[in-house]
């Protein structure tokens, strides 16, 4: 009966360490979006409830601007009066 226990406990050990192996690491996938961004900056961004977002990194920043150049900007955005909110151009965002 010890023998039956021993068999079976290696039988488990063996195919716990089986499975183990078998399964494949998987690493994450990262997608950076910016989503809602009405007028970008090289400083950062307006979003489309009128709030101010620095950039999250410098990918972010380049990843918008080479994707959305209608809408960035290649300067800081409080150069001008309105701090970069463009209200005379309501609906920038849409256009493409």
């Amino acid at each position: 009966m010890r023998s039956s226990i021993k068999i079976a406990l290696i039988a488990i050990a063996l195919s716990g360490g089986t499975l183990a192996v078998g399964v494949p690491a998987m690493a994450a996938d990262v997608v950076v979006s910016t989503p809602g961004i009405a007028f970008g900056y090289n400083d950062g961004y307006w979003d489309r409830s009128h709030s101010w977002h620095a950039w999250e990194n410098p990918g972010a920043a380049t990843t918008y601007r080479t994707t959305n150049t209608e809408h960035y900007y290649d300067y800081k955005h409080d150069r001008d009066a309105d701090q970069g909110w463009r209200d005379k151009d309501t609906g920038w965002w849409d256009k493409k």
